[in-house]
């Protein structure tokens, strides 16, 4: 069982890529924000490579691994050309998402009790060569499972319904969803995985998760981008890494 401790985050900076290539000019340049969350006290980058390459490229994660000085979370749906490319840069971390082209963001966390044997098939060159290995899942014990039998190091906690319901102001269900969350980071870190959890995570809605002891680091993004525009990008993280902080505390 992995020892409880301080709570990291993670800055997805997809979205900066998203603004660069409405216009396919060279900036705002994810790299150069990636070096900004450093020096505003995110612990992590997330980068998630799709396949259609709809906002993080190839040379980004390039740049991203040859520049960065704190680890580099690499999101890749489950696919040989995404293994093909991880096992090229070796990043700290690996978090498998499921992926669809229609869709506008990540969907739900990944269908792992169905797909046991491909996926432990898929990680295990990736463990192999040194990458972290997280699953991204919905707090669904029969998922968590699947991850600890198919040798995930790491669990991700989908919290985007609780955001969604919270947001909706059904407070009822949402209370219900952080409760099944809670109870989950628990089960998670009881089976030995080391727990994480992100997706839609706001000011509003990260100090109840935050307090979670179990959860080890939240992975944030497009919030944090959107927040930039009026606060700046380093005032934005440092307001959700004090937020993060003062729940762990009080937790």
């Amino acid at each position: 069982m992995h020892p409880i401790g301080t709570l990291r985050l993670g800055v997805n900076i997809d979205h900066v890529a998203t603004v660069r290539n409405a216009r396919g000019s060279a900036y705002p340049d994810p790299v150069r924000a990636a070096k900004i969350a450093e020096a505003a006290g995110a612990d992590g980058i997330t980068a998630h490579l799709r396949e259609d390459r709809r906002h993080i490229s190839d040379e980004d994660i390039e740049r991203l691994v040859e520049h960065l000085s704190v680890p580099l979370n690499f999101e890749m749906a489950a696919t040989p050309e995404m293994q093909a490319i991880a096992l090229r840069h070796k990043p700290h971390a690996v978090c498998i998402v499921p992926e669809k082209r229609e869709e506008r963001t990540t969907e739900g966390g990944l269908e792992v009790a169905r797909d046991e044997n491909h996926l432990a098939h898929f990680i295990a060159p990736l463990a192999g060569a040194g990458c972290r290995v997280s699953i991204f899942i919905a707090a669904d014990p029969k998922q968590i499972e699947a991850a600890a039998r198919i040798g995930a190091a790491v669990v991700e906690l989908h919290t985007g319904a609780y955001c969604d319901l919270h947001a909706e102001a059904r407070f009822d269900e949402r209370d219900a969803e952080l409760e099944r969350l809670r109870e989950m980071s628990s089960f998670a870190h009881s089976l030995g995985l080391e727990v994480h959890a992100g997706h839609g995570l706001t000011y509003d809605t990260v100090q109840p998760v935050a307090a979670f002891p179990e959860v080890m680091e939240l992975n944030i993004g497009h919030f944090l981008i959107a927040e930039s525009i009026f606060l700046g990008l380093e005032p934005a993280i440092a307001q959700m890494r004090r937020l993060m902080d003062e729940a762990r505390e009080q937790g």
